[in-house]
């Protein structure tokens, strides 16, 4: 079993931009944007990359943001993938299929894929109290005996999203209202490398990652990071140095392309079995089963925030690590999705025009508070 770390040296391996979120304000119940426009689905392929093409060039110099890696999934497929701008302004280094990028929070979906699987194998119950799995409680507050992964995975601990260096504490009673926390996260982390005894790094990279064809992902930083990575950015498009973390972070330390990203897309539409890296029908159904309403047409399943739009229901996430911004929104039923990786502060300023010209429809997604544009 590995090395067990206590809370404090544990976050003290990484950071709260390496996690992958920041302190904003609890999600609002309301919601008064609208994306604008139907479904693509009848639109040649042809069609809708060649604007994309010219698009995405467009709305990345008019916003500040030098690189991106994009990936279209259509038909269950990845019908298109491709690099945009730098990988580092100083350098002009450009981006390529093969650019890694910091996913930040996109790195809990796929945590959440992996806790589905043990729950299939028996290793971990979804409705168990964490504290059934572990030697010691996490903290002194005794109603850390309430809270499961179900709660984790769905931001209904009580658990603040970041606590920084501070001892972290419960909001309110686990399990009665949503309030996004990558602290809960990094709990359950805690759990599974328990149970599983590996870090998370190793065993995501094993149970997870290559199985599902992911090969130039992790959740560690690799040395081959040192060449293919690209550089954050700031608003004014200034490169900052890379952060390489050796811990994995379960809340937001992935490291990938928009084309490995869009393989675990396809695997949420796919069914797999018990004994398969791909999770049955009935565990992703429940990924993407609402556990807690936001809004008339937003909750949050088990890892996923959930769209219910008069066009379809969609499954999205969104990644902030201030220099780095992503964004993916996909349908199980459509077959269809985008990947969005960007290396620049203001990378989340061009997602719903590539979402509005690649998939089409309305997205209420976009008006979840959390998402710092």
């Amino acid at each position: 079993m590995p090395k067990r770390l206590d809370r404090r040296q544990f976050l003290k391996h990484g950071s709260a931009a390496a996690l992958g979120f920041a302190t904003f304000s609890l999600v609002s119940l309301g919601y008064t944007r609208r994306a604008s426009g139907q479904l693509k689905l009848n639109v040649p392929s042809e069609t809708i990359i060649a604007d994309l093409e010219s698009r995405i060039p467009a709305l990345m110099s008019k916003m500040v943001v030098p690189g991106v890696s994009f990936a279209l999934v259509q038909n269950g497929k990845i019908a298109w993938s491709q690099g945009f701008g730098v990988k580092n302004t100083r350098n002009s280094q450009p981006v390529d299929s093969n650019t890694i990028f910091m996913s930040a929070s996109l790195s809990k979906p796929l945590f959440a894929y992996a806790v589905l699987k043990m729950a299939e194998r028996g290793e971990l119950d979804l409705d168990q109290p964490l504290t059934a799995y572990t030697a010691k409680p996490y903290i002194s507050d005794s109603r850390i005996k309430l809270i499961t992964a179900r709660m984790v995975l769905s931001h209904t601990t009580g658990f603040p999203n970041w606590s920084g260096n501070a001892p972290v504490w419960i909001n309110h009673t686990p399990g009665t209202r949503f309030g996004y926390s990558g602290e809960g996260y990094l709990y359950l982390q805690r759990v599974v490398e328990r149970i599983t005894g590996q870090p998370l790094g190793e065993y995501m990279s094993r149970y997870c990652l290559d199985p599902l064809g992911m090969n130039s992902s992790s959740y560690i930083w690799r040395e081959s990071y040192d060449y293919l990575a690209a550089n954050g950015h700031d608003r004014q498009g200034n490169p900052q140095a890379f952060r390489k973390p050796r811990e994995a972070l379960s809340a937001g330390s992935l490291r990938t392309t928009a084309t490995d990203f869009a393989k675990f897309l396809i695997a949420m539409m796919q069914s797999g079995t018990k004994d398969r890296p791909q999770l049955t029908s009935a565990s992703v159904e429940q990924m993407l089963q609402p556990q807690v309403k936001l809004s008339p047409s937003l909750s949050w399943g088990l890892g996923w925030g959930l769209e219910a739009t008069p066009d379809s229901d969609f499954f999205w996430h969104w990644g902030d690590n201030t220099r780095f911004k992503s964004f993916t929104l996909a349908s199980r039923n459509l077959k269809t999705g985008i990947v969005l990786l960007t290396n620049g502060q203001n990378g989340l300023k061009i997602c719903k025009e590539i979402v509005r010209h690649s998939i089409g429809g309305q997205h209420p997604a976009f008006d979840f508070s959390m998402i710092n544009y």
